[in-house]
């Protein structure tokens, strides 16, 4: 037996925690998830609700409040923004319900610093829009700013004929948001006025043509790091283009954001997706990041995630490749202890929990396993399973 074989074996069985998760389906309902000290996964409770396209979910653990997006809707019709209180059990009542823009398919929560009010920020794909939101949500009050995109003339890819925000990033310091726009080849920035709540268009990071940015994060080092890299790097994945691009980041006198690219390449085994696969979210823990690859077929009939490792300097490199145990890993989403992660594949709708090394952030087996709603179609994006997180 290998010694990585028989790490993650003793680490399943040190995990035998019991964990709760959730999930949205684009079959209308939020799911409930128990993942019991036997490392069985199982639907505890379900609810038909938040519209008619449940899509993403944003928990706020200091409330034990949950938002979800609903995906119905486009740029002319509108969607809902919905807010739930959870209890121990993970049941979910209905706090409010209010009108949205359409096709919403990401949120983050900002503001809060120092006695500030907190606001929800959601991205909205074919509602080609921002909009943001005062916490605690109320049905009698619509959205605080909604910003409208459009493109002076269609890119030069299929998917770019109108601007599609796809997720909303918080900078490390709560000052700025970033929106990764697939449709207009840049990721849009605002700077946040910290007592009103309200965004303040900054200039955006613009890329190559083609390029179709979809999912980023921040990256700020620690005080280790700091000797080496005192700099806070930006790192995104382009759906389209098939690229990691990490920018080095400057705070501006402006009260703006600077970027300037430190590397570019295909984070997959080799340099090179297969015809027609495409990345995806990307998420860092600790010195990894990882990138789920949708249609690459990478463990057949399954398809892949790849794991890169951050250096103290911020120079990403490609380390490995895993199954992320279904198709089209739409989402997914590392536990806070680092030794798990929740895999939701889209078209073959199940939750993968798969083991991590904590230490040297490789995926290894598969820990629990659990169809969640019918499976969906790989040609059709608005089917299967649409998001997934944990309860911490």
């Amino acid at each position: 037996m290998s010694r990585y074989l028989s790490f993650f074996i003793s680490l399943a069985a040190a995990t035998n925690l019991y964990a709760t998760l959730y999930a949205t389906h684009y079959d209308g309902n939020i799911y409930t998830l128990s993942l019991d000290s036997g490392n069985s996964l199982s639907i505890a409770s379900s609810v038909k609700t938040c519209g008619d396209a449940p899509s993403w979910l944003t928990f706020d653990s200091s409330t034990r409040t949950l938002y979800c997006s609903d995906h119905a809707g486009n740029a002319t019709v509108n969607g809902s923004l919905s807010s739930y209180s959870v209890n121990q059990h993970g049941r979910l009542t209905e706090l409010a319900k209010t009108v949205d823009v359409g096709s919403a398919v990401h949120s983050t929560m900002y503001g809060g610093k120092h006695g500030y009010e907190t606001y929800l920020a959601v991205a909205h794909y074919g509602g080609s829009a921002l909009s943001t939101f005062a916490l605690p949500l109320r049905s009698d009050k619509g959205p605080l700013q909604v910003f409208r995109y459009k493109l002076s003339q269609p890119g030069i890819k299929p998917q770019q004929d109108a601007p599609h925000p796809h997720q909303v990033i918080l900078d490390p310091t709560g000052s700025f948001i970033l929106v990764p726009d697939l449709g207009a080849d840049q990721v849009r920035v605002y700077a946040i006025n910290q007592n009103s709540g309200r965004l303040n268009e900054c200039p955006s990071l613009n890329y190559t043509a083609g390029s179709g940015p979809r999912h980023g994060l921040f990256w700020k080092p620690n005080r280790s790091d700091s000797a080496q890299a005192p700099v806070t790097m930006l790192y995104t994945v382009s759906e389209l283009g098939g690229h990691f691009n990490a920018f080095v980041v400057s705070y501006l006198r402006s009260g703006c954001l600077a970027f300037q690219e430190t590397q570019s390449f295909v984070p997959y085994q080799g340099g090179q997706l297969p015809a027609g696969a495409v990345p995806a979210e990307l998420r860092m823990a600790g010195n990894s990041l990882y990138v789920s690859n949708r249609f690459d077929q990478g463990f057949p009939p399954n398809d892949s995630m790849s794991t890169l490792v951050r250096s103290s300097n911020g120079t990403v490199t490609f380390s490995q490749s895993s199954s992320s145990y279904g198709t089209i890993p739409r989402t997914f989403v590392v536990n806070k202890k680092g030794t798990l992660v929740a895999i939701g594949n889209q078209a073959s709708s199940n939750v993968a929990i798969v083991a991590r090394n904590p230490q040297s952030g490789e995926l290894g087996k598969l820990v629990a396993n659990l169809q969640v709603g019918p499976p969906g179609q790989a040609s059709n994006s608005s089917t299967g399973l649409s998001s997934i997180i944990w309860e911490e």
